[in-house]
């Protein structure tokens, strides 16, 4: 019997809609909301207001992209947390809504452990590129830089976290104070294209065993500029490139570096990387580079899944259907939890 999925996600700012079968991806609709450019950063009352503008043109494209029709699904799958309070409820409530509608069950989602299980996804049924378990993610966001160990689906074991600020926080904050538009971490990515990465040396943090700090950096590239602008006012704008290249290759030099060592002394050599700074050029890069230097299978989600999608809420309510982990409709959403 086919297990049809609806996936719902809007945990920040990007409201989406997916449905998968039987793990395989069918459609994954995300509408993104421009009104936060001009504030550079989410704005949280905004975002929930454009949630409840576009979740059911989004839900509706949904479905119709993947061809079915709304009484085809199995069950609704929504993403409870962690993230903004007054999206997440958007969410919960159009899926406790459409559930109760369709008298077909619901299922929550951490929004975590989605982007992990984002690797799960199918493009078709012949599709074997699942990783194995156990295997190791680094999840990167503009919230979250965590290393994962991942037993099964829902057996997960953070190993290696942030103690200060994330990976994306420090793409996106270095990135305001050159004066780049919001979000910074693709301008930098494509602007390090152009620069030389050993142009400047910054602060790279001894933190004990797998965890990061991202704080150091982003006050030594701030002294940086302030102490070059000091000598020539036109520094960020004469050597924006390389600024780029070399924030960036410091931040993928301390996330890859404790990366290496969690997959030596962990002995595992299954690597998957997840999250919104999976875009990046340059830690795609790096994760090629490894798999050539220490022999690791490395996992790579398509760009359609490194960012806030409901394609990756899906599949993890399709795992959690087939436990039969579901959830009762007085569930309410949290703005933080853990894996």
């Amino acid at each position: 019997m086919d297990i049809t999925i609806l996936g719902i996600e809007s945990s920040c700012d990007d409201t989406s809609a997916a449905v998968i079968r039987n793990g395989v991806v069918l459609s994954n609709v995300i509408a993104g909301q421009k009104v936060h450019e001009a504030y550079g950063g989410v704005v949280p009352e905004l975002a929930s207001r454009a949630h409840q503008q576009n979740i059911i043109p989004v839900v509706h494209q949904a479905l119709k992209q993947a061809g079915i029709d709304k009484k085809d699904l199995s069950a609704i799958a929504f993403t409870r947390g962690p993230g903004l309070l007054g999206s997440l409820l958007v969410g919960a409530s159009f899926a406790k809504g459409f559930s109760t509608a369709l008298q077909i069950p619901m299922v929550d989602v951490n929004h975590l452990q989605a982007h992990v299980l984002a690797h799960f996804i199918k493009a078709d049924a012949s599709d074997t590129g699942q990783p194995q378990f156990p295997f190791l993610c680094l999840l990167v966001s503009g919230g979250n830089s965590q290393i994962i160990l991942v037993r099964r689906w829902n057996d997960m074991e953070v190993i290696g976290q942030t103690i200060d600020d994330a990976a994306g926080e420090a793409f996106d904050k270095c990135a305001k104070v050159m004066g780049l538009p919001y979000p910074g971490g693709p301008v930098v990515d494509r602007l390090a294209k152009e620069g030389n990465p050993a142009a400047f040396q910054l602060n790279k943090p001894h933190i004990p065993d797998y965890n990061y700090s991202f704080s150091g950096l982003k006050t030594s590239f701030l002294y940086l500029l302030r102490d070059e602008l000091k000598k020539n006012p036109n520094f960020v704008e004469e050597n924006k490139a390389d600024l780029c290249a070399s924030l960036q290759a410091t931040i993928i030099d301390i996330l890859m570096q404790k990366l290496r060592k969690a997959a030596k002394d962990l002995k595992i050599k299954e690597v998957a990387v997840a999250g919104g700074v999976s875009a990046n050029s340059g830690l795609r890069k790096a994760f090629e580079d490894h798999a050539e230097k220490y022999g690791w299978k490395i996992h790579i989600p398509p760009f359609a899944f490194t960012t806030d999608n409901a394609a990756m809420v899906a599949m993890s309510g399709y795992f959690k259907y087939l436990d039969k982990e579901f959830c009762p409709m007085d569930a309410v959403p949290f703005s933080r939890v853990s894996i």
